[in-house]
């Protein structure tokens, strides 16, 4: 089993707060020509291998068909084991994360400490949300998370789009910059109505 799914929870598990009810999730439709999977002659350009080691800030902001809200975040990622803090988040106060091996928490003055032995059973606890975890960690490193992940490129060759086990993220740069500055995940949903997270990373 790939790690990603320990380190990769955060965010989603923070988005998720807001993410209330039974939504009915579709897959995207593939309507661009252009993705193409990555082990296709027209995408066989390297794909690094992200570090899972690094310090971001910034702010993330979500919107659903029912509510929205937004938080600033600090996020130290060290191979498997993260710490987050979020200020202001979708308007119940300070929230930390953290994660190592064996064990994620989660504690905010709205939900108090909660704590599980994966991610999925923590973002079950925290929001009722049963959904699949995504894989942040490796998108906000401008790569895709698995190898079925299509992929589509900028005129300079640096991943502008992933669409992956249900989400579609939009990859924005700075100037010449190889790491993103701004993501946009977006999943759909019944009724053309979708989940939206906007990541902007201020600091690296």
């Amino acid at each position: 089993m790939r790690n990603f799914k320990h380190i990769a929870f955060p965010f989603i598990a923070i988005s998720s707060l807001v993410f209330t009810g039974c939504q009915h999730v579709v897959k995207p439709t593939q309507t661009t020509p252009t993705l193409e999977a990555p082990n296709t002659a027209t995408a066989d350009i390297a794909i690094e291998k992200p570090t899972n080691q690094f310090n971001l800030e910034g702010k993330i902001g979500v919107k659903t068909p029912k509510q929205s809200g937004s938080a600033f975040y600090t996020w130290v990622q060290d191979q498997q084991d993260f710490n987050i803090q979020l200020n202001g988040i979708l308007g119940i106060g300070k929230t930390i994360i953290e994660g190592k091996s064996g064990e994620v928490t989660l504690n905010s003055s709205k939900t108090g400490l909660i704590s599980a032995t994966s991610p999925e059973q923590l973002l079950e606890k925290a929001t009722g949300w049963v959904a699949p975890i995504t894989h942040i960690v490796s998108w906000v490193q401008a790569v895709p998370a698995t190898e079925n992940a299509q992929i589509l490129r900028d005129d300079t060759q640096r991943i502008s789009k992933i669409i992956e086990d249900g989400w579609a993220v939009d990859l924005s740069y700075n100037d010449q910059a190889k790491l993103p500055n701004k993501l946009i995940l977006k999943q759909q949903l019944e009724a053309d109505q979708e989940n939206r997270i906007t990541m902007v990373i201020q600091n690296r």
